[in-house]
């Protein structure tokens, strides 16, 4: 009797409780309302009994809900009450906080010293000037593209964000907030939306696989509608989508729970049914027929700069691609090279983190590859992935980005707390959803405002570390402004532990310090994305 006394104990005292309230509450009518009470925990205790679904909730019968309900809430415990101010879960509280600060124009500053540990394997720092400079207020804005649809690019922008896996008001509001700040703001493969034209701010069309609001009924590229919608003014630039860092090799995801009849519409798909973007392009299947495509949507676009996104993969398909241009002399305008550690809403758990190549040693590849092609003047290079502060700006324009893409940060700003939650639909801040009583409480225009701090306040903040470092832009910053803790006695600077490449070798046929331009650089072309060569 112990074991089932025990095992059944909460279940037999609401039992017993509700037994002996009935002949109560004919004498005392205001004890109704707990009789109901001990009566539904009675009905579910009796319910967990006998179901089949929860093994824990059968042999410990209202108990079992416990273990759910606390589990259930653990990010949330986790978050505010056990987490170190330090720990990345992707974010730190530091990293949150200070994106708050800024986005509200708080000074983000820290008492006492640093919490870093900087003799930890690792560290990076940026080296100072004995000499500072004092560089004045700017956007940092580098050319993209050629001639008069050539585009003034800020150093920081909104990352690709789809109407459908962020929810209207979350996506007018980014938008508004780049228009108030002159910056751009990529749309995300979910198609260019009317709550993404309704801040009037820069926008970058991202194109993927799905073709998403400029799809025809097979799914292929629809040229006349993307032709509308490209020249429109507010579109300045296409991004051609060919992997994403979070799930490379995969295509995006939109649960069918997200997809409304609006989205549906955008998007040009089937109501509440899961949206799963084809994994590769139709349009294309070799670095060749991937050019002319890029090629043909600038000619639709009105010469707007076209360029590719991708997380680096095997790095023979993005030499094949360089390769092709070189021997073409035809040129798309920009990378942006996503990093694995880049977020989404979501993903398979292995894809998010055993699958693509991390942003840094991206993003050297990349540039090492346009620097020995030749072509690192013609083509430019953003970098996405994990990047919040104005030292992560410093760093990876550093290694090579000529912009910086964030997504999560400017979520941050707009009020997310980092919940985790962003595939049900039941975000608790109703910017990850597509529940209208959820994101009712998203103020446009309040949280527009403070998009825009948290550019303004960024690269307030870039602009003062890059003077103490004796430069006054972007361009002029390279891998040896950097130093890495490689051990406990050991430091280098980035251009010591990064290959570097001489500008046009590869065209020289000279043997390079890359690895995997030496191998692979002469046995690709354009005709296939796998090695034409055996090694």
């Amino acid at each position: 009797m112990d074991w089932i006394w025990g095992r059944y104990t909460a279940l037999l005292l609401s039992g017993l409780l509700t037994i002996g309230l009935i002949p109560v509450v004919l004498w005392i009518p205001l004890l109704a309302p707990v009789l109901l009470l001990t009566l539904g925990l009675t009905m579910v205790g009796v319910y967990d009994m006998f179901q089949k679904s929860s093994n824990l909730r059968a042999n410990f019968p209202l108990l079992g809900n416990l273990r759910y309900f606390f589990e259930s809430v653990r990010p949330e415990l986790r978050q505010y009450f056990w987490e170190n101010d330090n720990d990345e879960l992707p974010y730190s509280r530091n990293q949150r906080s200070m994106v708050y600060q800024r986005a509200k124009s708080v000074l983000a500053a820290r008492p006492l010293g640093s919490i870093e540990n900087m003799y930890e394997e690792d560290f990076s720092w940026l080296n100072h000037s004995i000499s500072p400079v004092h560089v004045e207020a700017s956007d940092f804005r580098t050319t993209v593209g050629e001639g008069k649809s050539a585009y003034q690019m800020s150093l920081l922008n909104i990352s690709g964000t789809s109407f459908g896996s962020m929810s209207p008001r979350a996506i007018e509001a980014l938008n508004t907030g780049a228009g108030l700040g002159d910056f751009a703001h990529n749309t995300g493969e979910g198609s260019l939306s009317k709550y993404h034209q309704m801040g009037g701010g820069d926008l970058i069309w991202q194109i993927s696989t799905g073709y998403f609001g400029c799809r025809t009924p097979e799914g292929r590229l629809d040229r006349a509608v993307f032709a509308e919608k490209s020249q429109l003014e507010q579109v300045k630039m296409i991004e051609i989508k060919l992997s994403q860092g979070a799930k490379p090799g995969h295509g995006g995801m939109l649960l069918g729970k997200k997809v409304t009849p609006e989205i549906a519409e955008t998007r040009g798909i089937a109501v509440g049914q899961d949206c799963i973007s084809p994994s590769s392009h139709p349009e294309f299947s070799t670095p060749n027929e991937l050019l002319d495509f890029a090629l043909e949507l600038r000619t639709l676009s009105g010469g707007k700069p076209v360029g590719i996104k991708l997380c680096i993969g095997h790095p023979w398909e993005f030499i094949a691609i360089v390769k092709a241009m070189v021997d073409r002399q035809e040129f798309i305008d920009f990378v942006t090279v996503d990093g694995a550690e880049g977020g989404t809403g979501a993903a398979p758990v292995e894809f998010t983190d055993h699958l693509g190549c991390p942003l840094q040693d991206a993003l050297v590849f990349v540039d090492n590859t346009l620097i020995g092609a030749g072509l690192r003047g013609r083509i430019k290079i953003g970098a996405s992935g994990k990047v919040v502060s104005a030292y992560d700006i410093v760093k990876h324009c550093a290694l090579g980005a000529d912009w910086i893409n964030m997504a999560r940060p400017f979520m941050f700003a707009l009020g997310c707390i980092q919940a985790r939650d962003c595939a049900s639909g039941k975000c608790p801040t109703g910017i990850a959803t597509m529940d209208p009583t959820l994101y009712r409480v998203l103020d446009v225009q309040k949280k527009a405002g403070m998009v825009r701090n948290f550019h303004h306040n960024t690269l307030l903040a870039f602009g003062e570390m890059i003077g103490a470092a004796g430069v006054t832009h972007p361009e002029l910053l390279n891998r040896r402004h950097i130093v890495r803790r490689l051990s406990a006695s050991e430091i280098r600077l980035a251009d010591q532990i990064y290959p570097s490449v001489a500008p046009g070798a590869l065209l020289r046929g000279e043997e390079v310090a890359d690895p995997r331009l030496d191998v692979y650089w002469n046995r690709v072309n354009g005709s296939s994305f796998h090695v034409q060569q055996p090694l």
